[in-house]
């Protein structure tokens, strides 16, 4: 059986508090490690072995991606990435939730997506507990290099997001925002 088809994974992905030390979780998490150093040991120009992987590790890629080593992610399998996106250097993407990128999305480097939440109680946060949000980046985006896109955040379609934001809220279809925490600074 499939670790997707287990109850742990489904409350990992329901958005209530689930225990995030489960040995199965962290057994898929020490596998899915030794997965991305693979793909990030890759020759650059080896394409065809580089799409192999993320087809086979992640939810779903469409036609045309393109993911620059080096990249982190810790499951894989909760990415789903449309046609024509390209995702520059140095990708963290923690998918505790889904994270649902769409098609003709640019990502400069150095950016983050997270997905999972710590309760604030450090007694809690000790015993593993955690939840995940979805994150999901509309189609036609750009997001400028160093962007960090907070749990629970939809970015709509075709904006763009400043170098150096913190997507803490979600932002309107069309829009430029920008800042930390980002906020919308103009219409499309």
């Amino acid at each position: 059986m499939a670790l997707q088809d287990t109850d742990i994974w489904r409350e990992m992905l329901s958005g209530n508090p689930y225990n995030a030390i489960d040995p199965q979780l962290l057994a898929a998490l020490s596998h899915m490690r030794d997965r991305v150093a693979e793909f990030n040991a890759y020759v650059p120009t080896d394409t065809e072995m580089q799409l192999e992987w993320l087809r086979k590790y992640l939810g779903s890629i469409g036609e045309n991606v393109t993911i620059n080593q080096p990249f982190r992610c810790d499951y894989g399998a909760n990415i789903y990435i449309g046609d024509n996106t390209v995702i520059n250097f140095n990708m963290t993407i923690l998918d505790e939730g889904e994270v649902r990128i769409g098609s003709n999305v640019y990502i400069g480097p150095n950016c983050s997506i997270y997905t999972p939440c710590h309760p604030l109680d450090p007694e809690e946060r000790n015993q593993g507990i955690e939840w995940s949000l979805p994150v999901t980046i509309g189609d036609n985006c750009w997001l400028g290099g160093n962007v960090v896109i907070c749990p629970g955040v939809t970015i709509g379609e075709g904006c763009t997001i400043g170098a150096g934001s913190v997507v803490v809220s979600d932002i309107p279809t069309r829009s430029v925002a920008v800042g930390n925490p980002c906020k919308v600074i103009k219409k499309i």
